[in-house]
């Protein structure tokens, strides 16, 4: 059977009404920030209802046995947020997911050829080949940043079928570079906008999530 990229887009109303208030041009940073914070919580739940890797056992109630079913603490969990726009959803992604390392990864990019640039790379020289891996960043406009992080991660043992990808808005360009490299990757965005303008921003977006945040 061929794998697909698939691309989930909750119908979760929180997930709407936080990415209605990012989108607002008049939500000053202070609120955009928390927008992210909560979209980064709330994509990353949806993510991992079938990722994280879980294991049976039973526990005693006041009252006798029960079966239970926990996460499983010696499968590594790791969060990449690419900077700088990646920690805004960051916040919310580690609220869930308290045990995972934290690897940043600092992509700027070029204004004239829209390609990343790579300034910081904390990831480790390999991960467990069993590292359940999520990818933070808000918007997936033309797959640049994306594309470098995935090729970075790859090189380093990591399982595209164990990574997810949490973003805001993605676009065409970013899923369809994604799919065709990485067919079995699945994404979980609050939308996706059919857009990308000549400076890569994605239309109509919500302007770059980057300044939004940090305010500079």
């Amino acid at each position: 059977m061929t794998q697909q990229l698939r691309v989930y887009v909750p119908p979760h109303p929180l997930i709407k009404h936080w990415l209605a208030v990012a989108r607002d041009a008049a939500t000053p940073s202070v609120l955009f920030r928390s927008a992210m914070t909560e979209l980064g919580r709330w994509l990353t739940y949806e993510a991992a209802r079938e990722w994280l890797a879980t294991q049976d056992a039973t526990v005693q109630t006041p009252l006798g046995v029960a079966p239970a079913t926990l996460i499983n603490p010696e499968v590594p969990m790791a969060v990449v947020p690419i900077l700088r726009a990646g920690l805004g959803l960051l916040e919310g992604a580690q609220t869930l997911l308290p045990l995972a390392s934290i690897y940043h990864l600092g992509l700027v990019r070029n204004e004239q050829t829209l390609q990343p640039m790579c300034y910081l790379n904390k990831l480790p020289e390999k991960f467990d080949p069993e590292t359940r891996v999520l990818i933070t960043d808000p918007m997936l406009a033309t797959g640049g940043s994306m594309m470098a992080t995935m090729h970075e991660l790859i090189q380093r043992g990591v399982d595209p079928s164990l990574t997810r990808i949490v973003c805001v808005v993605a676009a065409p360009p970013a899923l369809q570079k994604l799919s065709a490299a990485y067919p079995g990757l699945i994404i979980y965005a609050a939308t996706i906008d059919e857009e990308v303008n000549d400076q890569g921003f994605i239309l109509p977006g919500l302007g770059d999530a980057g300044d939004r945040i940090f305010g500079t």
